[in-house]
């Protein structure tokens, strides 16, 4: 039999190993400024071109290399940070595996200048699909600077299946917000097709998130801080009342390095247990320090999933730790023992029994008594009017004989007629509608009944009406007495420039967009103004979080968000009047099966459905 096992290449070899650590230019981003952060960079600089597809450049004052260790550097399991596999259990850099570079020079244009602090001359590298094409001398500063260019361009198909520019920048914006945020010492800078971005000087941590996500977060941080033998915790949560519906502001740091871990995050969220509602997460930035030894992140390249030694223990510190920080800030409700004795019940009357108060009536009260003593007023009539009767002389010829008055008509207490002459409501037509368990609404139809999904039927409703107004009708707006003014984070903020002419065409009226702060004067006809700032929240998570990639146009992306945000909710009691027009609503839309969403909105059970479960 022919020997059919063949040693792959190098370059082969290069560009499948690449698949796992680079998937997109986000990951391109995080090696490189976790590499920055090993060589004791103080300022680190990171430059990128429409999403990263063109550019990705971090630059760097840290130690450098030399022109031995800058051509090694791009061979595979070529590292610095570990010598043995014992070094795996403490491990205090970032990196450790040495595929990056060799990762991305694979599937990229690189260009390396670096330079040690002894050195008077630098090293410039630049390699193209693993290739070195050159190998230089060069002036250049002390400190690394890595740009890579033309990300995937000898992988076309993994290139084809990268998002735009929007969705791309925005995964590189949340990794230099994860690195950024783990190392508030260091400075950062972060620009976008030559536009600054974030500007952050080494500071402290509240410092630091407050810088990325703006100012208004400052009031929603509760400072946590724990420590005990297995783990030393800092760091920051929410307040309840500002807990989102999608998990943005959420970060787990452990020895300065982000992870994610499902099982913590339920500590978290057990310790708010009853201070948010079930469909609502807090956030919180919290830094976890535990012993090297007793912890694994040797499971996948990204780095960001680990492993605990005792992760039971862990679990429960965090609960109660975040549980002391809620009760010790007087952000969850605590029982008061300590009772002012004047609002106390006297013990002389516990067993007495309750008393009904006695009314009594003045029977020979008279409101027309010309002089009342006491009661509520006295009054006196100075000018006597003409006695009662007098208006009533001459009545009798009015009347003719009848003197009962029998002729003359009365208007009744109740009228019993109707609006429209000739239009009678039948039996028939009686539409029976009722509630159940706040969530569902039953309606009878000549062939049995009809169970409708109260949020999903309003969503229908709205968003129709929503999609309606905007593109055949126009944008209609209702002008806000005071100008509303809201801030948001430098992220949310950019989001909204993206998309503010959609936002313009729905109906909203934006008199500035500044800093961090927006300032409306109008907003569509069918939103409040006590709902626009959680529109605008709901808004932003949607857009980030591409669910308009999913929808026909930026308006359809629109009318969803703002039809799923003011929709009725499942537990809302509604009246029997605002049934009534629900239904009628809903199977007055073009499609009415189904929700913006493609759910179900109602099931029809008819009397056969009926009659076979009594067979």
């Amino acid at each position: 039999m022919a020997d059919i096992i063949k040693l792959l290449p190098d370059h082969v070899a290069n560009q499948i190993a690449a698949g796992e650590v680079v998937q997109r230019p986000a990951s391109v981003v995080k090696e490189l400024l976790e590499n920055a952060l090993d060589a004791g960079a103080e300022t680190i600089k990171l430059i990128v071109k429409d999403g990263g597809k063109v550019l990705i450049q971090v630059v760097d004052d840290g130690l450098g290399m030399s022109a031995t260790d800058a051509r090694l550097s791009f061979s595979r399991h070529a590292t610095s940070k570990i010598q043995k596999a014992e070094d795996l259990f403490n491990l205090n850099t970032k990196g450790f595996r040495g595929e990056a570079l060799a990762s991305i020079a694979a599937i990229a244009h690189v260009e390396m200048q670096t330079k040690p602090d002894t050195e008077e001359l630098g090293t410039h590298l630049r390699i193209e699909g693993s290739e070195i094409i050159i190998h230089e001398t060069t002036v250049t500063p002390k400190g690394t600077s890595i740009a890579v260019k033309n990300l995937f361009f000898n992988i076309p198909a993994r290139r084809n299946f990268l998002k735009s520019n929007t969705v791309e920048l925005r995964h590189i914006t949340d990794e230099f917000h994860r690195v950024a945020l783990a190392h508030p010492k260091v400075a950062f800078h972060f620009y976008h097709n030559g536009s600054e971005l974030f500007n952050l000087p080494a500071d402290n941590h509240r410092k630091r998130i407050v810088t990325i996500f703006g100012t208004r977060t400052n009031q929603k941080l509760v400072p946590v801080e724990e420590e005990t033998p297995i783990v030393k915790i800092k760091g920051f949560i929410t307040k309840p009342e500002f807990a989102k519906k999608s998990r943005g502001e959420q970060f787990f740091f452990v020895n300065h390095r982000f992870i994610k871990s499902p099982y913590l995050h339920h500590a978290v969220v057990s310790a708010f247990e009853g201070l948010i509602k079930s469909d609502t997460y807090p956030g919180y930035f919290l830094y976890l320090e535990v012993n090297p030894a007793s912890l694994d992140i040797n499971i996948h390249p990204t780095k960001t999933e680990v492993k605990f030694d005792d992760e039971h223990s862990l679990y429960a510190i965090i609960r109660a730790t975040i549980k002391h920080s809620l009760g010790q800030f007087n952000v969850a409700p605590a029982l008061d023992f300590d009772h002012d004795p004047n609002l106390q019940i006297p013990y002389g009357f516990k067993d007495r029994s309750a008393v009904i108060p006695q009314v009594t009536v003045d029977a020979g009260f008279n409101p027309f008594q010309e002089n009342r003593q006491g009661g509520f007023a006295t009054q006196t009539y100075k000018k006597q009017s003409a006695h009662w009767e007098n208006l009533y002389v001459g009545m009798e010829s009015k009347l003719g004989n009848d003197d009962t008055g029998s002729s003359i008509s009365y208007e009744s207490d109740t009228i019993t007629g109707t609006i429209f002459e000739g239009e009678k409501e039948s039996p028939e037509t009686v539409t029976t509608t009722f509630q159940i368990r706040r969530k569902y609404i039953v309606t009878t139809i000549k062939s049995g009944m009809v169970v409708i999904d109260q949020s999903r039927a309003h969503q229908r409703v709205l968003y129709e009406r929503f999609l309606k107004n905007s593109t055949i009708k126009g944008a209609v707006s209702q002008q806000l007495l005071f100008p509303l003014t809201l801030t948001f984070s430098t992220s949310e903020i950019g989001a909204l420039q993206e998309i503010e002419d959609i936002l313009v065409s729905v109906g909203f009226i934006f008199e500035k967009i500044e800093g961090e702060s927006i300032t409306i004067t109008g907003v569509p006809l069918l939103v409040a103004e006590s709902e626009v700032g959680m529109v605008l929240d709901q808004l932003i998570t949607d857009y980030q979080q591409e669910v308009i990639g999913e929808s026909f146009s930026h308006t359809d992306m629109l009318s969803k968000t703002l039809a799923k945000t003011l929709s009725v909710k499942t537990g809302e009691v509604l009246d029997r009047q605002s049934q009534l027009a629900l239904v009628n609503d809903l199977f007055a839309c073009t499609e009415s099966m189904t929700s913006p969403f493609n759910k179900p909105v109602y099931i029809t059970i008819t009397e056969n459905d009926i009659d076979k479960k009594f067979i």
